[in-house]
């Protein structure tokens, strides 16, 4: 069952919502959404699919990024791979944040996903652990964030093949660490991840 119910658009708060993905993948960047739109004036049956993006399959996630894009304020930010390296993945994953947040130049409360408020913001904000499946902008950012960054590891993975990227996006699955103990590193492999796999 999905977690947004078009009936009840009047109690969900018209909020920026913020979340991330990438962050635990061995390489590539972590991809930061935040979007913004009033549940009242959000088109019900939109409302009513979106979800975590990990409870989603890929053309779901691929038919519903440009829906959302369409009816909702949307920014993207990246925190690259040396980003992640040189200040760690959650002070990469937050700076992220706080630009995308800047970049819908709204003045809004956020809400973020997880544990972390993001610093650096002028107006409030707020974290909400499993926020995805509780605040319906932090469920269409997780969905426009994945759908960006599995599109950009798919294209990666053209030019890199020995990891499956296609398959994985850059997360650290049987495939992947094959790839990794027969070619070693690739540029965009995490440095500061290397206890975590081989070569």
């Amino acid at each position: 069952m999905r977690p947004f119910d078009p009936a009840l658009a009047a109690t969900y708060p018209a909020v920026i919502g913020c979340d991330e993905v990438g962050r635990g993948a061995l390489c590539g960047p972590v991809m930061v959404a935040a979007v913004w739109f009033d549940p009242l004036a959000f088109p019900a049956e939109l409302l009513a699919r979106l979800d975590d993006s990990k409870r989603l399959d890929r053309a779901a996630r691929a038919a519903l990024t440009p829906q959302i894009r369409t009816h909702a304020r949307v920014a993207l930010a990246a925190g690259s791979r040396a980003l992640v390296d040189r200040v760690n993945v959650r002070a990469a994953t937050l700076d992220a944040m706080r630009r995308a947040v800047l970049r819908l130049g709204l003045p809004g409360p956020v809400l973020v996903d997880g544990r972390d408020a993001i610093p650096g913001l002028a107006q409030p904000c707020r974290p909400v652990i499993g926020g995805d499946r509780l605040v319906p902008q932090i469920a269409a950012a997780s969905i426009v964030a994945k759908t960006f960054r599995d599109d950009l590891m798919r294209r990666l993975a053209i030019r890199h093949p020995a990891y499956a990227w296609e398959r994985n996006a850059g997360y650290g699955t049987a495939a992947h660490l094959a790839g990794l103990s027969a070619q070693g590193r690739s540029p965009h492999h995490r440095v500061s991840f290397t206890g975590r796999f081989p070569g």
